[in-house]
């Protein structure tokens, strides 16, 4: 799905965090892309997103300084940020992912939503990453 001359761009969910929390590790290279996308209002999150952010702050695993329902309606209402259904289609496909991928549930729906949506998706997920280079999906390095 492109809009304009720029593709889809789709967050992973630790790079929404790095995003709205101002972490450095979040490279150049990668805000700058973010940057654009927001621009062309083609900039997306997967809808299972929220639920691993709400699933890793019960677990302790992350602390924000407000309640995580509004820390997430404030991320989600940021211009130029759209948040993408699960369709039928993304849910079937992260079933069926082709060649060898791990089977953590939310990484395959994030997956499966950028291969259906023909997106970039920028993470720092080291099985997503290998997993682009053999083919299954467009990413960008998230520390770049």
């Amino acid at each position: 799905m492109e809009r304009g001359a720029l593709m889809v761009t789709l967050l992973d969910t630790h790079v929404l965090i790095w995003l709205l929390e101002g972490n450095e590790r979040l490279g150049q290279e990668s805000r700058a892309l973010i940057r654009s996308a927001a621009q062309a209002d083609s900039l997306v999150v997967s809808a299972i997103t929220p639920w691993e952010i709400a699933m890793l702050v019960s677990k302790g695993r992350l602390v924000f300084g407000q309640e995580i329902g509004q820390w997430l309606r404030t991320a989600l209402s940021m211009p130029g940020i759209r948040m993408m259904p699960l369709s039928i289609e993304i849910s079937v496909a992260s079933t069926q992912l082709p060649s060898d991928f791990h089977a953590d549930p939310a990484d395959r729906m994030i997956v499966a939503t950028a291969r259906h949506l023909g997106a970039t998706l920028v993470t720092e997920d080291k099985l997503i990453l290998n997993y682009s280079r053999v083919g299954q999906l467009k990413t960008q390095q998230a520390s770049l």
